[in-house]
């Protein structure tokens, strides 16, 4: 039976082959008619019996196991402990069964005891279970979650020094340098402003004038000043925004129309 993943396991074609293999396995079985069945009667009828067996322990197990294997993977329970102890519970109303059924044929063998037959079936149940589980339930197992790694920091706030932190509010142009100003204050970087705005990744932000780059979360008012614009940054700092940056600003949603 080939692997795949759990939440396929309740499909027709997946059914199919799982009863196609009991069907198959009872052929063999009546064809080499262990524990004694091989002189109940002829091939046909011995076929016939053990394809029976094995497509009703097929539906009733594969339905248990179905059912049970989420709430045992929750639960963390291995399927070393809880698929034997389904089978050995499981067993003894299917054996009652089957014995019921085995008898009708074959008369002969009612004296077989219940206790000898329930050992077979609990016998050949666990071989056919636990088979059943490694080809099918180890490799559906979920896979642990892989820890999600952190975001990575834009490679600029690593420039800032310790003592500034990492809430970085604007970007400033001063002749070859760029003023990194923050909550906590501000310093000089050798850098021109474009290179800087290069190393910010995903923060949100606009270059506002030729010389500022500003924070989306920095801006607490837009003052006008006749036809000028200046955005007042929660630190206090006001910084200028170029006519060619008003209608920019508008469509982000940073001025109101």
């Amino acid at each position: 039976m080939a692997s795949i993943p759990a939440s396929d396991l309740n499909s027709p074609r997946i059914w199919a082959i799982d009863l196609g293999v009991c069907a198959g396995v009872g052929v063999v079985m009546g064809l080499i008619g262990p524990f004694g069945s091989y002189f109940n009667d002829v091939v046909l009828v011995r076929i016939g019996y053990w394809v029976g067996s094995f497509l009703l322990s097929g539906v009733s197990f594969g339905l248990l196991l179905r059912g049970l294997w989420p709430m045992m993977s929750r639960a963390r329970i291995p399927m070393w402990i809880w698929i034997p102890a389904v089978v050995v519970i499981a067993t003894a109303p299917l054996c009652t069964l089957v014995k019921a059924f085995a008898t009708t044929l074959w008369p002969a063998i009612a004296r077989i005891s219940w206790v000898e037959w329930y050992g077979q079936s609990v016998l050949i149940g666990l071989v056919y279970v636990l088979a059943y589980a490694f080809l099918r339930l180890r490799v559906a197992d979920p896979a642990p979650a892989k820890p999600q790694a952190p975001p990575s920091e834009p490679a600029f706030l690593r420039r800032l020094p310790p003592r500034l932190g990492r809430d970085l509010l604007c970007l400033q142009m001063e002749d070859h340098y760029v003023r990194m100003h923050t909550t906590q204050g501000s310093d000089l970087v050798l850098l021109s402003l474009g290179q800087a705005m290069g190393e910010l990744g995903g923060l949100e932000g606009m270059q506002v004038h030729r010389s500022w780059w500003v924070a989306r979360h920095a801006v607490v008012k837009v003052i006008e000043d006749g036809r000028n614009l200046r955005l007042k940054l929660i630190n206090g700092v006001e910084a200028p925004v170029s006519r060619a940056s008003v209608a920019k600003l508008r469509a982000a949603g940073w001025i109101a129309l």
